[in-house]
């Protein structure tokens, strides 16, 4: 069981990679018939088997398999439905977080920076899926019984993604938390320097109200 789960994650993962290529090659030839002096990246790349990258302006989606099975907590909402009441061994499930970080943060080794879990994608043995996420990804149908996750889910998935990193804005953080820097610090350069940059540094990123579970 725990190998067909796997098997159908690692698909999912496969079926992203190819629906990225095609998202891109579509902002492409839209972006070329713009005609704009305007270079604004839309790419993506592949770190290796179980991880595959996606940088759009100043931002970057990172699609991360995790190459166990895992099954949901007793309290979790999912358990108490008849779907998983009926055939227990469905609550079992592998998993694709995708984080969001700043390109930036990548382009100039900021080691400190800090990337957000704004999703996680679900999939079982008979490959349906469940995402939990943040807003648009949180609003994504979730019909764990019937749902399986095909080219247009996909599709639909990366879609609400991109849609709310773009909506995710960089904000000031707090001065309070900013005011202190050491003299190593200083004496490094802007780019190497050890204060965190993240789009919600310095506040509580709490789960949006609408959405059905995020942490």
């Amino acid at each position: 069981m725990k190998q067909d789960i796997y098997a159908n994650t690692f698909a999912a993962l496969r079926l992203f990679k190819s629906v990225i290529e095609e998202i891109t090659k579509d902002y492409m030839v839209k972006f070329e018939s713009m005609k704009t002096h305007r270079n604004i990246a839309f790419e993506n790349r592949y770190r290796g088997d179980f991880e595959i990258e996606l940088k759009f302006g100043g931002d970057i989606l990172l699609f991360l398999m995790h190459t166990n099975v895992f099954e949901f907590s007793r309290d979790h909402e999912i358990m108490r439905t008849p779907y998983i009441k009926e055939d227990r061994s469905r609550s079992y499930c592998g998993i694709i977080n995708i984080y969001n970080f700043l390109s930036d943060s990548f382009k100039y080794n900021r080691f400190n920076d800090i990337g957000y879990l704004i999703g996680r994608v679900f999939i079982n043995k008979d490959n349906h899926y469940f995402i939990e996420g943040k807003r648009e990804l949180g609003l994504l149908l979730n019909n764990f019984s019937k749902n399986e996750l095909d080219r247009e889910a996909a599709k639909n998935l990366m879609e609400a993604a991109i849609t709310y990193t773009i909506n995710f804005d960089l904000l000031t953080p707090p001065y309070e938390s900013v005011k202190l820097v050491t003299v190593n610090e200083m004496k490094n350069t802007l780019d190497a320097i050890s204060m965190k940059t993240g789009k919600r540094l310095g506040f509580h990123f709490q789960a949006d109200s609408n959405n059905l579970k995020s942490e």
